[in-house]
């Protein structure tokens, strides 16, 4: 799947946009979105991995352009990971600023944008509006993520977890 493609989807998907009409050949190329090109790094220089018993699972920052992903966390099948690195640039893309996604100590996740104090793109309704769609259309994602490390981080018992539901 292209870029381009990925773009649509995301339009179609978390904004309810429609892009049937094919891009007009005078657009810049730093208007596209490109996620196959954009640079990837693990090197946590903007998130922390572990912060008060909260530990960053995944984040992208706008402003670097960059996306990380937390080696503690690399079991996590190749498909989850994608999709959480689609969720997570396209997120700074559309709202800008830096996107992360964190388990809290009890193991449920937590969806945090923020942005630089000078930065006059950001947007924090369109921000906001964003993690709510995220996390509603993402909602069996994130439980199953959260379950994953009660059960693999916290060593939780998984009788115990499915006895609580």
């Amino acid at each position: 799947m292209s870029a381009r493609d990925f773009e649509r989807e995301y339009k179609k998907e978390f904004l309810g946009i429609t892009d049937d009409e094919p891009y007009e050949e005078d657009e810049s190329e730093e208007e596209i979105l490109k996620i196959d090109e954009m640079q990837k790094t693990n090197k946590a220089r903007v998130f922390e991995q572990a912060a008060g018993g909260r530990i960053v699972l995944c984040g992208a920052n706008a402003y670097e352009q960059k996306y990380y992903f937390n080696p503690m966390f690399r079991d996590i099948p190749e498909s989850i990971k994608k999709e959480l690195n689609i969720i997570s640039v396209l997120f700074t893309q559309e709202a800008g600023g830096i996107f992360t996604i964190v388990f809290e100590e009890d193991g449920s996740i937590s969806i945090e944008t923020n942005a630089d104090e000078e930065d006059i793109t950001y947007d924090e309704i369109t921000a906001g509006l964003l993690v709510g769609e995220v996390r509603r259309k993402r909602q069996d994602l994130f439980e199953a993520l959260g379950l994953y490390y009660r059960i693999y981080v916290l060593h939780e018992n998984p009788a115990d977890i499915l006895d609580e539901d």
